[in-house]
C-alpha cells in the first residue's frame, strides 16, 4: 500500500463533480436506468421506477437495514472513530452461506427517501467516522448518487467506500468514476459453476474480474494517510471456503498478473456455515487452520505482496 496522501490535503473525489454539475447529470442517468433495471450484472430488467421488484427485492427506494460507526472492518477503514457503515437490505447475490442473510435475503430494512439517506451520511460524519462505507450498494447506485449530491451540498467531506459482493456491472461502475474513493469488492470464486451453485448467479468470475479491472483503473492501489487511514484505492476481500471451493490460487493469480502485485488483499478466515449451508455438504463445516494457511501461501506464491497487510 502507498502512504502518499496527507489527511489535511485530501478532498474526496466527488466534490469536483458537484462543483461542475456532473454529479447531477449522473444522478439523472442512473435513475433512467431503473426503468429497465440493468444496474447490476443480474440485469433483471424490472421497471423499478414503477416500484417493481427485481432479484434484489428493491423497488424505487433504497432499503436501509442499519447504519452507524463500525469497528469490525479493516484497520485503515476503522481508525480510531470507526467506519461509517450503511447496510443496504437486499442483495444481487444469493450466497447460500451468507452470514448476513437476514439483511441480504429478506424484506428487512426500511424504505429510505433520498433526503433521509443524505441525512444518514451527514450523521455519520458528525459522529467522527473516517468514511462512508456503503455495504451492498450495487442495486441502489442511483439512490446513493442522489443522496450524495444532497449531502455534499450540505457539507459532506468524507471518502466513500464501495463495499460490494463483486457482481457489478462495468457500465454502472463507470457512473461512479470520480465518485468513489475506495473500492472494496469481494472476489468470491474462480469457477463459474461454483458461483452458480453457491451464489445463484451466472459467470461470476468473468463479471467479477471485469468489475475489479474497472475499479482498479479508477482508483489504483490503496493509499493511506499519515494517520494510517485509507483515503483512496482498491482493497480486495477473498473469503476462504472449505474444501478449496473458492479457488484462492486462481483468484490470487488473476490479481497478481492482471491487476497489480501491490494490490491490497485481505484473505479472510471467518467462514462459518450459515443460512442454507447445511444443504451443501462441502460447505457444512468451518474452515480448518490448515486450509487457511494453504490459502495464504497460495496468495503469496502467486506474487501478491500485500496479503493481509491491513489487519
Amino acid at each position: 500500500m502507498d502512504t502518499t496522501l496527507s489527511s489535511s490535503a485530501f478532498q474526496p473525489a466527488y466534490l469536483r463533480l458537484v462543483e461542475t454539475g456532473e454529479l447531477e447529470q449522473r444522478v439523472q442517468t442512473a435513475y433512467a436506468r431503473l426503468a429497465r433495471c440493468e444496474l447490476c450484472a443480474v440485469r433483471c430488467r424490472a421497471n423499478r421506477l414503477e416500484d417493481k421488484r427485481g432479484g434484489c427485492r428493491t423497488g424505487l427506494l433504497a432499503r436501509v437495514s442499519s447504519y452507524g460507526p463500525h469497528f469490525g472492518e479493516e484497520r485503515p477503514l476503522v481508525g480510531r472513530h470507526g467506519s461509517g457503515t450503511v447496510f443496504f437490505a437486499g442483495c444481487n447475490l444469493r450466497c447460500q452461506y451468507c452470514q448476513n442473510w437476514e439483511i441480504s435475503q429478506s424484506e428487512a430494512g426500511g424504505e429510505t427517501q433520498v433526503e433521509e439517506l443524505a441525512a444518514i451520511f451527514l450523521d455519520l460524519q458528525a459522529e467522527g467516522c473516517h468514511n462512508i462505507n456503503l455495504v451492498s450498494p450495487s442495486h441502489v447506485v442511483p439512490q446513493i448518487l442522489a443522496a450524495l449530491l444532497a449531502a455534499a451540498r450540505a457539507g459532506l467531506r468524507l471518502p466513500l467506500v464501495y463495499n460490494t459482493g463483486g457482481y457489478d456491472s462495468v457500465d454502472t461502475l463507470r457512473l461512479l468514476d470520480g465518485v468513489i474513493d475506495i473500492y472494496m469488492p469481494d472476489m468470491k470464486y474462480s469457477s463459474p459453476q461454483i458461483g452458480r451453485r453457491y451464489s445463484k448467479v451466472i459467470s461470476y468470475p468473468a463479471v467479477n474480474q471485469a468489475a475489479v479491472r474497472e475499479m482498479y483503473r479508477q482508483v489504483g492501489n490503496l493509499q493511506i494517510d499519515e494517520r494510517g487511514i485509507a483515503q483512496r484505492g482498491l482493497l480486495v476481500r477473498h473469503l476462504v471456503l472449505p474444501n478449496h471451493i473458492a479457488g484462492t490460487q486462481q483468484v490470487a493469480a488473476f490479481l497478481a498478473n492482471e491487476i497489480s502485485p501491490d494490490v491490497a488483499v485481505n484473505i479472510m478466515d471467518q467462514y462459518r456455515p450459515e443460512f442454507q449451508a447445511h444443504l451443501y455438504p462441502s460447505l457444512n463445516r468451518r474452515l480448518t487452520h490448515e486450509e487457511y494457511i494453504e490459502a495464504l501461501q497460495a496468495a503469496r506464491q502467486a506474487g501478491l505482496k500485500k496479503v493481509n497487510a491491513l489487519l
